[in-house]
């Protein structure tokens, strides 16, 4: 999103991301306590937010952990299979980022940073960086 954007703009563009974070949020199986917190907003607007017509604004941070999200949901889908993919998110990890705990914990946990470290991790094991 600029700074430029219109308001006429602005609630397509949260509807678009909306839906395709709902989605991802669906093939991960997560809950919606977990979808809100990773999307950065209550659980109560998460259950309006997911559904069509929903027409509150997303903040800046939003879009960016909404973008993050399908950026990794992408990578994982092009470096694991399906079942692999769908998991990953839920599963502990022993991978540098995470210590052991889930991934899906680490970015609730510690916010846009590890959205981005996660998303850059992940594109390094497919060979995008």
């Amino acid at each position: 999103m600029s700074i430029a954007m219109t308001k006429l703009e602005s609630p397509r563009v949260a509807e678009v991301a909306l839906k395709a974070f709902s989605s991802v949020m669906e093939r991960w199986s997560l809950p919606n306590g977990q979808a809100a917190a990773l999307a950065d907003m209550s659980e109560s607007t998460w259950k309006r937010a997911k559904k069509p017509g929903f027409s509150g604004d997303l903040t800046k941070d939003q879009m960016l952990r909404i973008s993050a999200v399908i950026g990794i949901f992408k990578s994982l889908e092009l470096y694991f299979g399906e079942s692999l993919a769908r998991a990953w998110v839920s599963m502990p990890n022993d991978g540098p980022l995470f210590e052991g705990a889930r991934p899906v914990d680490t970015m609730i946990e510690d916010g846009l940073p590890q959205f981005l470290r996660v998303r850059t991790y992940l594109d390094a094991l497919r060979g995008g960086a």
